[in-house]
Formats: C-alpha cells, sequence, structure tokens
C-alpha cells in the first residue's frame, strides 16, 4: 500500500509535499505529482500538508476518484524505481487520465 494523488493536484501542484517527503518518492509530471509506489514508506508525512486536500491513502481514496488508486501505479509500471525525485527531474509525460482532462484554474 502507499499513499496516491488524486484529482485535485491536476494543474494546482503545489509542491509542499515533495518537502515534507522524507524518501523524495514524489515525482513532478506535466501537470500532476505522482508518488512512486515502491519508493513510498507510508509515513504520511505529504498527506497534511496538501492545501488542495488531494493526498489519500490508497485505501481512503474518494469514490469520485477512485481512478487515480491506479495512476501512480500506472505511471512508473515501467520506470520502475527510479531512486529519487530530485536526482531523476519531471518526468516527461501525465498519465492518460491526467492529460485527458480539461485544464483547472489554479
Amino acid at each position: 500500500m502507499a499513499y496516491v494523488i488524486a484529482q485535485p493536484c491536476v494543474d494546482i501542484m503545489d509542491k509542499a509535499c515533495i518537502d515534507e517527503c522524507p524518501v523524495d518518492c514524489i515525482y513532478e509530471g506535466p501537470r500532476k505529482l505522482y508518488i512512486q509506489p515502491d519508493e513510498c514508506v507510508d509515513c504520511g508525512a505529504c498527506e497534511p500538508v496538501c492545501p488542495v486536500e488531494s493526498i489519500f491513502f490508497e485505501d481512503d481514496v474518494p469514490d469520485k476518484w477512485s481512478d487515480y488508486r491506479k495512476v501512480d501505479t500506472e505511471v512508473f509500471a515501467g520506470l520502475g524505481q527510479l531512486g529519487g525525485a530530485s536526482a531523476v527531474g519531471p518526468l516527461a509525460a501525465d498519465h492518460p487520465l491526467v492529460s485527458a482532462q480539461a485544464a483547472q484554474a489554479a
């Protein structure tokens, strides 16, 4: 199990969660932040600092955003464990679910 970043993060990306993450497992995509589930240690430090309340423990994602339970996992399926977001830099592309959404005002 891991934490998940859901729909409210799309086009907002406050990034306070990145500063709080002790294991550097939150990666930046073009429109959304993503948690690498295999690198996440389930500490929960990211959740309370998110100003748009988009971070949830995997089992606690609200039903209206249930598709986001798989988004972070699918983004990293082909990338694997990258060893920390700060060393990698921004991801090249968002998940198709995110890319298909209309832009949100920040």
